[in-house]
C-alpha cells in the first residue's frame, strides 16, 4: 500500500510538472512560433498559451524595434579614398513564421547583410558625396536591405550612417583644398569688385570730359579735402584759380 502510495506521488508531482511546464506567458510585444513534432502549426500569443510537452516545441520571437549596430567597415571610394565607415540598422520582425523558418539566426544574418551592403553601396560614391549626400545614401541601403530581408519577414525601417572617419594625411588634404577653394573665390570676389569700380571709373571720367567746368571743381573738391590736414601746404596754379573764377561766375 505504501509503494502504491508513493507511486501515485511521484504520478501526480510527475503530471503537475508537465502542466506547469506546458504552460506559457508571452507578452504583447512577443509571438511563440509552435512546431508539431517538428513540423510547423502555428504562430500563438500574447497571453496564456498551452506547448504540449515533447510534441510541440516553441520559439520566442521579440516582435519590438531591434537597434543593430554595424561594425566599423573599410570602405574605398569611387575616386580611391580608403575610410572607415559605420552605421546603425532599425528593423523589426513582421512575419515571426518566416523569421525562424526562413533564415537561421535572423539577427546574425541581417548584421552580415547590412555590412556587405554599406560596403558596396557607398563604393559606387566619391567621397564628397559620403560626407554631403549622407540622407541619400542612408535611403539606398534600406530600400536594399528591406527588399532583400523581405522573404524573412523582417521590415528594415531606418539606417543611418553615424561616422565617416578619414586618414590624418586625407584630412589635412582635404583642409588643404579647401584652404585653397577660399582663396579662389576671394580672388574671384575681389577681381569682381575691382572690374565693377572700373567701370564706374569709366563712366565717371566720361561725364566729366563732357563738362569740363566740372572737372576744375573736382580738384577744387579734392584740394579741400587734403586741406583738412593742418600740416598740409597746398599751392594753388593761377592759371586753376582764374578758372574757378570763371565757373563760380
Amino acid at each position: 500500500m505504501m509503494l502504491f502510495d508513493y507511486v501515485i506521488g511521484i504520478l501526480i508531482v510527475a503530471l503537475l510538472g508537465i502542466i506547469i511546464n506546458a504552460i506559457k506567458i508571452l507578452r504583447e510585444y512577443e509571438r511563440g512560433v509552435i512546431f508539431l513534432l517538428g513540423r510547423f502549426w502555428k504562430v500563438k500569443g500574447p497571453g496564456l498559451i498551452i506547448v504540449i510537452p515533447v510534441v510541440q516545441q516553441m520559439v520566442r520571437v521579440d516582435l519590438r524595434v531591434i537597434v543593430m549596430d554595424v561594425p566599423t567597415q573599410d570602405v574605398i571610394s569611387r575616386d580611391n579614398v580608403s575610410v572607415k565607415v559605420n552605421a546603425v540598422v532599425y528593423f523589426r520582425v513582421i512575419d515571426p513564421e518566416k523569421a525562424i523558418i526562413q533564415v537561421e539566426r535572423f539577427l546574425d544574418a541581417v548584421s552580415q547583410l547590412a555590412q556587405t551592403t554599406l560596403r558596396s553601396v557607398l563604393g559606387q560614391h566619391e567621397l564628397d558625396d559620403m560626407l554631403a549626400e549622407r540622407d541619400a545614401l542612408n535611403h539606398d541601403i534600406q530600400n536594399i536591405l528591406d527588399r532583400q530581408t523581405d522573404a524573412w519577414g523582417i521590415k528594415i525601417s531606418n539606417v543611418e550612417i553615424k561616422h565617416v572617419d578619414l586618414d590624418e594625411s586625407m584630412v589635412r588634404a582635404i583642409a588643404a583644398q579647401a584652404e585653397a577653394e577660399r582663396q579662389r573665390r576671394a580672388k574671384v570676389i575681389h577681381a569682381t569688385g575691382e572690374k565693377q569700380a572700373a567701370k564706374e571709373l569709366v563712366e565717371a571720367a566720361e561725364l566729366l570730359k563732357a563738362e569740363p567746368n566740372a572737372i576744375q571743381l573736382r580738384y577744387l573738391q579734392t584740394l579741400t579735402e587734403i586741406a583738412g590736414d593742418k600740416s598740409s601746404t597746398i599751392v594753388f596754379p593761377l592759371d586753376l584759380i582764374e578758372k574757378a573764377k570763371r565757373v563760380m561766375d
